[in-house]
């Protein structure tokens, strides 16, 4: 039985291996297992992480410190970690009572590291290194920003945590103040063969650096399939109400028409024009995140999809 796992894991890496360079885009725990399971890949794998997170410990080091947000970037370096050890370090909270309170250890190091570093980049790379993360994460912006949504209501709210906390979808989303794209993300999306969108929130996870207008045109001119992987669950903001098919008109709103070439997603109501690879698995304790084996799976089905066919077929697969 294992053995047969074995040989049907490295048959679901074949096509994968076969591109030069898979950039994923997103930010929290839905990118940091996205990259966990494609982790052999190696450097040809490079994640853009969200910088816009204002809650918690990355929310008091931002107050204080003018800083971009560390948590997405702790996350999924976390999940990329060879040593449990090393994760259960990096997502160490200190208790109440400390001066501390509240802080994740993972946060201060990457604080830290920013501090001796010429720029955010380079204090990243380092503790990747340290960590012998084989696999590239860039921020998606070294400046500080934060989210901005419009409600329908024709105001302004402020934040993620507020943004989330929404009763109904915005009209629209920008960044505040307007930064630029961290020049090495934009140079690994022009090189890419494959850039992957989520899983992960749709407003605060998937959307911050796609709002980028350095990432929304290297994106449109680097010739890549581009793929959205749905949630398994509904989140627990306005976009949670979304179908499969309402979400991915929310980011084509954002970055242009057709942009997206194949979804993977369980939703009945997923986009019928594109391609939609279905069938993935959650893990037994844990319903809203994919199992790594099943995700896999439909990643390299997807491939053959993209890039086996000699004509893409519509509709679910």
């Amino acid at each position: 039985m294992l053995e047969h796992t074995i040989h049907e894991s490295i048959a679901h890496r074949e096509r994968l291996l076969r591109l030069q360079r898979i950039t994923a885009v997103g930010g929290g725990h839905g990118l940091g297992r996205l990259m966990s399971t494609l982790s052999f890949m190696k450097r040809r794998l490079v994640g853009i992480v969200a910088t816009t997170d204002n809650g918690g410990s990355t929310g008091i080091l931002r107050e204080s410190h003018q800083c971009i947000a560390w948590g997405d970037i702790r996350n999924c370096l976390s999940q990329l970690a060879s040593q449990p050890l090393a994760a259960d370090l990096l997502n160490f909270r200190f208790k109440d009572g400390s001066s501390l309170a509240g802080h994740s250890f993972g946060n201060l190091l990457l604080y830290t590291l920013d501090e001796l570093s010429a720029r955010p980049l380079d204090g990243i790379q380092l503790l990747s290194r340290l960590l012998k993360v084989e696999n590239r994460l860039l921020p998606m912006s070294e400046s500080p920003t934060d989210l901005l949504a419009e409600t329908i209501e024709n105001m302004q709210c402020f934040g993620e945590i507020r943004i989330d906390a929404l009763a109904q979808m915005p009209s629209g989303l920008s960044l505040s103040p307007a930064v630029s794209a961290t020049p090495e993300a934009v140079e690994h999306l022009l090189a890419s063969d494959l850039i992957i969108l989520g899983p992960g929130s749709l407003l605060t996870s998937v959307m911050p650096p796609l709002l980028i207008r350095d990432i929304q045109q290297a994106i449109a001119e680097s010739g890549a399939s581009v793929i959205f992987i749905d949630n398994l669950e509904p989140e627990l903001s306005p976009a949670g109400r979304l179908s499969c098919s309402e979400r991915v008109a929310w980011i084509e709103k954002h970055t242009g028409p057709d942009t997206i070439n194949l979804v993977i997603s369980n939703d009945p109501a997923a986009p019928q024009s594109i391609p939609v690879v279905a069938g993935v698995n959650a893990e037994p304790d844990t319903q809203h995140r994919h199992d790594s084996a099943s995700l896999l799976k439909a990643l390299n089905e997807a491939c053959r999809l993209l890039f086996d066919s000699p004509t893409r077929q519509q509709g679910h697969l």
